[in-house]
């Protein structure tokens, strides 16, 4: 598939794609895992939840959602990539409860129900920002009142400020939308959208924060 984005991240090769849940856990040392479970588990997921995961990829946040559920919520995860939609069957086949919608989250839509949680980890500083906005745009359309948009991505913070290190593998590693991503005001942002009530967690030296808004 073309990238509609060139200099974005987000939207990944083929082997990328293929071979996603190895690749960040080699490229963690092996912390990815035990991190996403972490933030998943502050998410404050109910046993009836309805939650959408956009740009939801293989279904690993999707299965680790579902250890917090029961048998009457749904659980939908969507994605425009054929390659993680293949996988995410492959490791969801067993539960009735969880949904594929093959969709991007960069255009509009307004699916047939709405949800109390929507949950987008690690894609959304891959977007020029005017592409962010229709995402917010469609986090809040899908969603109930008082549900909750969670957003796991970079915190805002100085790169200047990061330790020599620490700002060379952001440099390396990292899209170029990624450093705007991080110099804006993310709760002021949301709230011009509708969103409420926002609540921060932070996570590897604050350089990672779980932010959610609820809905009014």
């Amino acid at each position: 598939m073309e990238k509609l984005y060139p200099d974005s991240g987000v939207e990944l090769s083929k082997f990328t794609a293929s071979n996603y849940d190895k690749i960040m856990n080699i490229a963690s040392f092996g912390l990815y895992k035990g991190f996403i479970k972490k933030a998943i588990s502050d998410v404050n997921i109910q046993p009836n939840d309805k939650i959408l995961d956009m740009g939801c990829g293989t279904g690993r946040n999707i299965l680790l959602m579902n250890q917090f559920v029961s048998k009457d919520s749904l659980l939908v995860g969507l994605d425009i990539s054929e390659d993680m939609e293949r996988q995410f069957n492959k490791n969801c086949k067993s539960f009735s409860h969880i949904k594929f919608i093959n969709k991007r989250i960069d255009e509009a839509f307004k699916l047939d129900q709405e949800f109390d949680k929507i949950f987008i980890s690690f894609v959304i500083h891959g977007f020029p920002h005017e592409v962010r906005k229709t995402v917010i745009q469609n986090a809040y359309n899908n969603l109930k009142i008082g549900g909750t948009f969670n957003i796991l991505d970079f915190a805002e913070f100085d790169m200047q400020k990061m330790p020599a290190h620490h700002r060379y593998i952001f440099k390396k590693i990292e899209c170029k939308y990624a450093f705007d991503y991080i110099e804006r005001d993310w709760k002021t942002i949301l709230k011009d959208y509708g969103f409420v009530n926002p609540a921060e967690r932070f996570y590897f030296k604050n350089y990672v924060r779980l932010l959610t808004v609820e809905k009014q």
